[in-house]
């Protein structure tokens, strides 16, 4: 069986604060597998391989080295067959940027400054865009843009399938740039999820166009077929969070073995049956299933054509927070509480005939009496009581309800975890499958963030954190975190959410306000219990920390251990 994907990024335009170690190239066992199969079924020749290609040395560099006394490298996310793939700061112009390194003498480096210099000269906003290509002192490096506030689809297809809206959007943006790059001669040849990125206004941009591939030595016959299907596979992905072949790939599952190419519509309900037709009308294989006779589309072109002929998918209807049910008293059931409504004549009610006789005079005076009497014993028999309460010594209500039978404040109740997942606002995700580590009783087991240039308050992210699951509704007070490094400060606040993948901790009802420490452990406490099923732990600022197995020096944290009460 094909080894499970790590989806790593190999360009570093988004969620570019993955460590080395977790950041992996993309031609892993299952992706080779993948890659001889669409070579079987397109004419793409298969990539260069350490068997076929010269060993060739990557250059020795290291954090802070500066290419052109501009561009100061700061983490490697990259290192693979002779060449790597870095964070870097423009120190010129003050912005983050990527850079591909590789020796001048590598097999490949003219292919790369070649495609590095066409892709510049698209300039169209819908793709990275490549800011440089130099060959200097025995090197060559490309450097591209980075969008710290892009997602990469790898993280929206690991949250679950698209609404039809968004996966309309994802194949209509994609085919409509892929199309006009073709126009030019330009392929991406390796258009897979973490290729793509959104940004937070909805728009797609892909990376690495024509770069990827040159990096990686990869070719194709049928280019414009290549790329379509790539396109069909990433929709495909984004209606069922499956991968449409029989491998797992980029943190997706795959297609039972043996199953075929079946339709989206055949592997989960209730997918658009036009997007799910587009699909398998963009992979290979004549034209969907021998009952759909519509015919393939080959080029980006044709995709994007067959995509604007399809009936419009709107977007899903906004919802919002009802408004809270008050309880309405007799004055709020009559027409104090409600204005007229207008176009409707509200009952006009006829006043009591005036007692204008000297019999009606002494009754109402009667009356009036006997309405100040009864106020004033009213009044006399509240403040009585009020008295009573407060010098008897007996408890009262709201002091019983602090303290048990025998007189001792009750304990806080531990609450149980039933699931976690991590919350990712912008930009890549830290270590979604290192969640359960945080609640597993283990402390030496730990969830950590990436290592990050600025501290301790977080900038390239309004921050990190996790979502948990407290399996029922729970009065929530109180947060125990132990905390893997100190130093500096570390800043955390609680949010109650409505589920487990809440989006954005933006008009979440606050638990515990912001606490700060410079220890190994954190106490949050909130004024008083909220009743929630899912609680948000949300740091916003981290410590300076050393380097470590996993990432490089920076401003970084890791939770060894949550516990909630109430």
């Amino acid at each position: 069986m094909a080894e499970r994907s790590t989806a790593a990024v190999d360009v570093a335009a988004g969620g570019g604060d993955e460590p080395l170690t977790t950041q992996t190239d993309e031609t892993t066992a299952d992706d080779a597998q993948h890659n001889e199969q669409k070579a079987a079924d397109t004419g793409t020749e298969k990539p260069d391989t350490a068997a076929t290609q010269p060993q060739v040395r990557t250059p020795e560099l290291h954090s802070g080295h500066k290419l052109a006394r501009r561009y100061r490298l700061e983490e490697c996310v990259t290192r693979l067959d002779g060449f790597s793939s870095w964070r870097a700061v423009d120190e010129k112009l003050r912005r983050a940027v990527g850079v591909h390194l590789l020796p001048a003498d590598h097999p490949r480096a003219r292919s790369v400054l070649s495609a590095a210099r066409s892709s510049a000269l698209l300039g169209d906003p819908r793709f990275v865009q490549v800011l440089d290509a130099v060959e200097e002192n025995d090197l060559v490096y490309v450097v591209h843009e980075w969008l710290p506030d892009a997602t990469e689809l790898t993280s929206l297809l690991a949250a679950g399938p698209f609404e039809p809206h968004d996966a309309y959007q994802l194949v209509s943006q994609l085919s409509q740039a892929m199309a006009a790059a073709h126009r030019e001669g330009l392929a991406h040849l390796r258009l897979t999820p973490s290729a793509v990125l959104r940004s937070s206004t909805g728009q797609y941009r892909i990376r690495g166009l024509a770069v990827n591939a040159a990096l990686r030595g990869i070719k194709s016959d049928t280019p414009q077929r290549a790329d379509t299907e790539a396109i069909g596979a990433l929709l495909y992905a984004s209606l069922t969070q499956r991968w449409p072949y029989e491998v797992d790939a980029y943190g997706l599952s795959g297609l039972p073995k043996g199953a075929g190419q079946i339709s989206p519509d055949q592997v989960r309900a209730g997918v658009h049956r036009g997007l799910s037709d587009l699909a398998m009308r963009a992979l290979v294989n004549d034209g969907a299933t021998a009952s759909r006779l519509e015919q393939p589309c080959t080029t980006p072109e044709e995709l994007a054509k067959a995509v604007s002929e399809l009936p419009r998918i709107k977007p899903p209807e906004p919802t919002f927070n009802a408004a809270p049910e008050y309880q309405r008293t007799t004055y709020q059931q009559g027409t104090y509480a409600r204005p007229p409504q207008p176009g409707i004549t509200q009952p006009v009610p006829v006043p009591p005939a005036p007692l204008q006789s000297r019999t009606g005079k002494a009754l109402k005076w009667g009356v009036s009496a006997l309405l100040i009497a009864a106020l004033g014993l009213g009044s006399w028999q509240l403040a009585d009581a009020l008295m009573d309460r407060g010098g008897s010594g007996d408890p009262g209500t709201s002091q019983q309800s602090e303290e048990n039978g025998d007189g001792k404040q009750s304990a806080p109740k531990p609450l149980s975890i039933k699931d976690a997942k991590e919350l990712v606002v912008s930009g890549g995700a830290q270590a979604p499958g290192e969640v359960g580590k945080t609640y597993d009783a283990d402390e030496s087991s730990y969830w950590r963030t990436k290592s990050f240039i600025d501290g301790p308050e977080m900038k390239i992210k309004p921050g990190v954190g996790i979502v948990y699951d407290l399996g029922s509704e729970q009065e929530v007070s109180t947060a125990s975190i132990k905390l893997r490094f100190g130093g500096d400060h570390t800043a955390v606040s609680l949010y109650a959410a409505d589920s487990l993948s809440p989006g954005s901790v933006d008009g979440l009802k606050p638990i515990g306000t912001k606490a700060e420490t410079q220890d190994k452990s954190l106490t949050v406490e909130a004024k008083e219990p909220v009743k929630t099923r899912y609680v948000v732990l949300w740091l916003t600022a981290l410590p300076k920390a050393p380097q470590d197995g996993f990432s490089s020096a920076g401003y970084k944290q890791g939770i060894t251990d949550v516990k909630f009460s109430g």
